[in-house]
C-alpha cells in the first residue's frame, strides 16, 4: 500500500517522511503523502535544525492529528526523542525476565510478523508464554521467540508493546519490509538527518538509535505523557 501513497491515494500508509504530519511548519514537504527525495524539503521552518517540539510541535503527527483509537483528539500523542528511545532500549531499570535482568526489549516474530517487543518496567512473563530469549540482545534474530496471536495477547495484556519490520520507503519504493523497522523521533540531525530507533535482521543487522534522511519514509510509533 506505500508504494501507492500519493495525494489522491486514500487508503491506508504508514511510512512517511520526517515532520509530515499534515501541518505547514514551513517545510516544502509536509504532508504525510510527500514523496520528495531532496533532503531540505523537510526542513520545519526552512532550518536544519528544528525539532519537532516547541514552535514546531504540530510537525508531530500526534501532536498535530487525532488519533482515531487514541481519544481522537489533537494534541493527546507525540513521538519520542532520540533520548528516549536510547533510555527504553538502553538505561532504564526493568524487570528479571527469563533470567534476564533489566530486560527492556526482545526480537521476536509475532502472528508471523518480524519485529522488536519492548518489556515495560514491571513485567510478570504470562504462563502460557515460554521463556524469552534474545532479551536486550542488540543483534539477535526475529526467530528467537515466536508467539501465536493467543500468546501475544497475553503478553500484551501484561504491558508488552510490539513494534513490526514495516520496511522503509524510498520515494514509492518500499524495502525490506520484514526485515527492516524504522522509528522516528522528534530530534533533528544535522545535514538533512533526523533520529531513528532501528531494528535489522540478518547478519549485518542489529539494534541501533541512528540519523538517516529525513525525506526517507519511515514508521511512527507514538507515546501519550
Amino acid at each position: 500500500a506505500n508504494s501507492n501513497i500519493s495525494e489522491t491515494y486514500n487508503e491506508y500508509i504508514d511510512l512517511f517522511g520526517w515532520g509530515t504530519s499534515g501541518w505547514n511548519s514551513g517545510a516544502n514537504a509536509y504532508q504525510p503523502w510527500a514523496t520528495s527525495t531532496t533532503v531540505e524539503d523537510y526542513n520545519p521552518g526552512g532550518s536544519s535544525t528544528n525539532n519537532l517540539t516547541g514552535e514546531y510541535a504540530n510537525a508531530d503527527w500526534g501532536v498535530y492529528n487525532s488519533i482515531v483509537e487514541g481519544g481522537e483528539q489533537a494534541g493527546m500523542w507525540r513521538t519520542m526523542t532520540k533520548d528516549e528511545w536510547e533510555y527504553l532500549l538502553f538505561t532504564r531499570n526493568a524487570s528479571t525476565v527469563s533470567g534476564t535482568e533489566n530486560a527492556r526489549y526482545a526480537w521476536a516474530t509475532v502472528n508471523e510478523v518480524a519485529g522488536l517487543i519492548i518489556l515495560p518496567d514491571s513485567f510478570t512473563l504470562p504462563t502460557e508464554v515460554g521463556n524469552v530469549v534474545d532479551i536486550n540482545n542488540e543483534y539477535g534474530e526475529y526467530t528467537g521467540n515466536i508467539y501465536s496471536t493467543e500468546q501475544w495477547t497475553a503478553m500484551e495484556t501484561a504491558g508488552a508493546v510490539f513494534l513490526p519490520a514495516a520496511g522503509s520507503r524510498f520515494g514509492t519504493q518500499v524495502l525490506e519490509a520484514g526485515r527492516s523497522g524504522f522509528y522516528w523521533s522528534s530530534t533533528y540531525g544535522d545535514e538533512g538527518f533526523a533520529w531513528f530507533m532501528g531494528v535489522v535482521g540478518g547478519d549485518d543487522g542489529g539494534l541501533s538509535v541512528g540519523r538517516n534522511y529525513r525525506y526517507s519514509g519511515r514508521s511512527v510509533r507514538l507515546v501519550k505523557d
